[in-house]
């Protein structure tokens, strides 16, 4: 396996909200003590951190469900239960925290160090006190905490850096990356020897510059042919990309048809041609660099794109190369931020909408909220029934049945539990 990973999908849920408790105060010498039933304590949300320290997703390879702590129970004397710890996640910086069902961007944990709160834990529930009335002394039940729901979410690792390196496999971008910067990514003299990005910081005019090695593009790397289409993802963020080519040829490859042929797998994947370009010409030191120069400066010329003639083995062309990137990063935009497309959904559990459905006679309710109503109900205690009832009249559950075609008699389930409808 290998040990970069750049795109994860996990399960996150935040912490259920604790019960309310439905107690009656005890003590010595005091008969019908009030009721004195605590809330349930908040469950603890799902936050995630932009940690500087982390390359790579491996992590979530090996562990993909996520959970925070469940709020605690409501106790006697009016105790609020313990509200349950939240759930830190660390992400390498970069990360985009998609929702996987819609697609929808949560957050971009594009600075380092940042933490968010992407889901919220679910409030705790009611303890008896709250049921009280100068009519309903004694209420003997309690209301439920809610309950959250499980998330599926993808993460996307998109390298943030300012330059990007991009060509074909064994033109020199490692190379050229180990020449201008301290980094010092593998080299070798064939194919796909980089698996990886790969980042190096310049210093140019005081300020520095972070490049990014991207691992060779081929002809159909958007359709997913080689590692590009792994990769690609990693152009996204640059805001200026270093087209590399083999000058030279080296490999029997024509140059310009290099260029042309990455230019157009960039534009099959989001127009990232057409982000801004500087043309480096690798391997003018050998021979058949001079004609293909030549060609590939007047390329340059019609696509209003510098071109610069440098060589990773000699060393030589990377002074110009290098303050042309700095001026020209100075007229670019910042690295680009995706905003978030989803809005904070209201937990379903605490909604009051519902649907009638009618099944072979039985009219059955159904909403995300029937099920926490029925787990607030004392069926034991006659006042926990009658609120049930009121608590349904004033939803217009009552009245929807009736349009149904709900009468007297008529079978009525609600979260599984089944009533006779009474006018």
């Amino acid at each position: 396996m290998s040990n970069f990973v750049d795109q994860v999908r996990i399960t996150v849920k935040a912490g259920n909200g604790g019960n309310g408790s439905a107690s009656f105060h005890r003590e010595k010498y005091v008969m019908n003590g009030g009721p004195d039933g605590g809330d349930g304590g908040n469950g603890g949300d799902i936050q995630f951190m932009a940690d500087p320290n982390m390359h790579t997703l491996l992590d979530f390879r090996f562990r993909s469900k996520y959970t925070a702590e469940n709020g605690g129970d409501g106790s006697a004397n009016r105790c609020t239960g313990k509200r349950g710890e939240n759930l830190l996640i660390k992400v390498p910086v970069g990360t985009v925290i998609r929702n996987d069902e819609t697609g929808k961007v949560m957050a971009d944990m594009d600075q380092s160090g940042e933490i968010r709160t992407l889901l919220r834990g679910g409030k705790g529930g009611w303890g008896n006190q709250h049921f009280a009335t100068s009519t309903r002394q004694a209420p003997n039940f309690a209301r439920p905490g809610i309950k959250t729901e499980v998330k599926t979410i993808r993460l996307e690792l998109k390298t943030i850096a300012d330059v990007g390196l991009i060509g074909y496999p064994n033109v020199g971008k490692s190379s050229i990356l180990s020449v201008v910067t301290s980094a010092r990514p593998k080299v070798g003299n064939y194919h796909f020897t980089t698996l990886t990005p790969n980042l190096g910081i310049v210093r140019r005019f005081g300020k520095d510059i972070v490049l990014a090695d991207i691992p060779g593009l081929i002809e159909g790397a958007a359709e997913g042919a080689g590692l590009g289409h792994d990769f690609l993802r990693h152009v996204e963020r640059t805001r200026l990309l270093l087209h590399v080519v083999d000058i030279s040829g080296s490999e029997g490859r024509d140059p310009v048809d290099d260029l042309d042929q990455i230019n157009t797998e960039l534009d099959h994947y989001g127009n990232l041609s057409e982000l801004p370009q500087i043309i480096v010409c690798n391997k003018t030191d050998l021979p058949g660099a001079e004609e293909n120069l030549r060609r590939m400066k007047m390329l340059g010329e019609s696509m209003e794109c510098p071109v610069f003639a440098v060589s990773a083995a000699t060393h030589q062309g990377f002074e110009a190369l290098l303050d042309a990137v700095a001026e020209k990063l100075e007229t670019l935009p910042p690295i680009l931020h995706y905003a978030e497309e989803e809005e904070e959904a209201e937990n379903p559990s605490v909604r009051d909408d519902f649907e009638i459905i009618v099944d072979d006679g039985v009219f059955e309710v159904a909403g995300p909220g029937m099920e926490r109503l029925i787990d607030s109900v004392n069926f034991d205690d006659l006042e926990s029934l009658n609120w049930f009832h009121r608590t349904l009249r004033r939803l217009g559950v009552i009245d929807a049945l009736r349009e149904k075609g709900a009468g007297e008699g008529s079978t009525v389930r609600i979260a599984g539990m089944e009533f006779d409808f009474v006018e």
